[in-house]
């Protein structure tokens, strides 16, 4: 079952891809956090997803927001994927133990992998935005800008 708007989200610490850790409550008071849960790096739907965030990031990650990109891929490729595509925002591995930060959220598959989840956490680590797409399906994020600016004028 996915975590849902109005809980507290599960906190982690998951390292990033130069394997430094990083933890959710970290940015507790500081700022919100958009968790975007992906399946597998360099796959074709996540890269397409992961570059649109890349390409209108002012959208997404600001002084008041910050994006944390997470899968159950190992640190290493999560590196070699940040590097051949520019991501300038965190790429977190879910890798061991597998998938336990996903499973948390509710955007884990029983195949291994992290499903297509976004959440929205604000800065008392309260979930306002909550989406989990099965495999194949692809994630309209208009409706996380949305979410993102509603939380900045909230």
């Amino acid at each position: 079952m996915s975590v849902e708007i109005g809980s507290v989200a599960p906190d982690f610490t998951l390292p990033d891809a130069n394997r430094a850790p990083v933890s959710l409550s970290s940015f507790r008071g500081k700022k919100a956090v958009l968790v975007v849960f992906y399946p597998f790096a360099f796959s074709g739907t996540c890269t397409t997803e992961l570059c649109a965030v890349r390409d209108d990031l002012a959208s997404f990650q600001n002084e008041h927001v910050q994006v944390l990109a997470v899968s159950t891929d190992p640190a290493p490729a999560l590196q070699a994927w940040a590097a051949a595509q520019g991501y300038e925002f965190p790429l977190l591995s879910d890798f061991w133990p597998h998938g336990v930060v996903s499973q948390a959220y509710g955007s884990f598959h029983e195949g291994g992998f992290a499903l297509r989840g976004t959440f929205l956490i604000d800065t008392e680590g309260v979930v306002r935005f909550a989406e989990v797409n099965g495999p194949g399906e692809a994630r309209d994020q208009g409706s996380w800008k949305r979410a993102v600016a509603a939380l900045a004028t909230a």
